[in-house]
């Protein structure tokens, strides 16, 4: 077939993966951390509140007192590669280049602030993808994050004339690779440490309570995922959700009163883990692995340790390998 000699270049074909989590703000400081959060806490998946009623609570109260706070915490745990979340996300996404073909190509994206899921899957399409998955890494679903994720994904497909065909990556809350990945590396990292837990904290992001009431099956899928790593790993995990925010009733228990209450049990020993998140970010490295060990040791407590999540280690890699690879099926072998 001839092309006409002034047509536009025509890329090779090929696939992409975008993988992406929840956001950060593109730096410490209040002002950032307050754009970041104006665009987080107006998202309609993640405060189901009328906008009416919301939006002069937000923009009147909280984004003129939480970003001074939250920059503090994030500056805690900064690093020269920026924030945690977005650095380990890239790294899992360099990692995974080349992993399923040369015509398959990997990056990453963030549903609030930058990189802009819109942006990268404009720069997946103008590269060649015909064909693109996306893959939320929120092992369990929940409508504020894995929903909320694929809608702004959607969102961006409804402003292009040309679609890719899509794909997106289902929860893998029990995946078998999921739950192998985490047993190893739990037994790894408690391996290490220079104590013997009494007990190991299972610690999910919050939600409000009413989200399981109207369906939101995150509640049944954390509890699933921490039965099925506690059956794997010969004992059982206690199960905490952290992160509360606002007047509404949350999941429970509390982490920070789990925490507090544990070494008047008799339990002053912990290691804390926390599996539903794919990258370590600002709720684990600030809160649970400095508030959390706080809290902890105030209370009477002993010995404290924080567990990395996944993140871009060999475990965490191959499982991420296997999950995509799968939903890949059929699409690679077209190509």
């Amino acid at each position: 077939m001839l092309i006409p000699a002034d047509h536009p270049p025509i890329p090779a074909r090929k696939i992409g993966v975008l993988l992406t989590n929840l956001g950060t703000p593109d730096g410490p400081d209040a002002k950032s951390v307050k754009r970041y959060l104006g665009e987080f806490l107006s998202d309609k998946r993640v405060v189901e509140i009328p906008a009416i009623a919301w939006q002069p609570i937000l923009r009147g109260i909280i984004l003129n007192t939480r970003p001074k706070k939250s920059a503090h915490a994030y500056g805690l745990v900064w690093s020269e590669e920026g924030s945690p979340l977005a650095a380990i996300t890239r790294r899992q996404s360099q990692a995974l280049q080349g992993a399923f073909g040369e015509g398959v190509l990997v990056d990453y994206a963030m549903r609030y602030g930058n990189p802009a899921i819109a942006d990268r899957l404009i720069a997946l399409k103008d590269a060649g993808c015909e064909r693109i998955l996306i893959a939320p890494l929120y092992p369990q679903y929940c409508a504020a994050t894995t929903a909320t994720a694929n809608d702004k994904a959607f969102a961006a497909l409804a402003g292009m004339r040309w679609q890719p065909a899509i794909r997106t990556l289902p929860p893998y809350h029990d995946d078998p690779a999921y739950i192998a990945a985490l047993k190893t590396q739990v037994e790894m990292q408690i391996a290490a440490l220079e104590f013997v837990p009494d007990a190991v904290i299972a610690s999910f992001h919050g939600m409000p309570k009413r989200t399981l009431q109207l369906g939101d099956p995150y509640h049944c899928h954390c509890q699933k995922t921490a039965r099925l790593l506690g059956e794997a790993m010969g004992r059982e995990l206690v199960v905490a959700f952290q992160s509360r925010f606002g007047p509404a009733k949350w999941l429970g228990p509390a982490t920070d009163e789990t925490l507090e209450a544990l070494p008047a049990k008799g339990v002053r020993k912990v290691a804390v883990i926390a599996p539903g998140f794919s990258a370590d970010c600002l709720e684990t490295l600030e809160e649970l692995a400095i508030r959390g060990r706080e809290s902890f040791m105030t209370a009477g407590g002993t010995d404290f340790a924080y567990l990395p999540c996944l993140n871009d280690g060999a475990p965490g890699m191959a499982m991420l390998r296997t999950l995509i690879a799968r939903e890949l099926a059929g699409w690679v072998a077209d190509t």
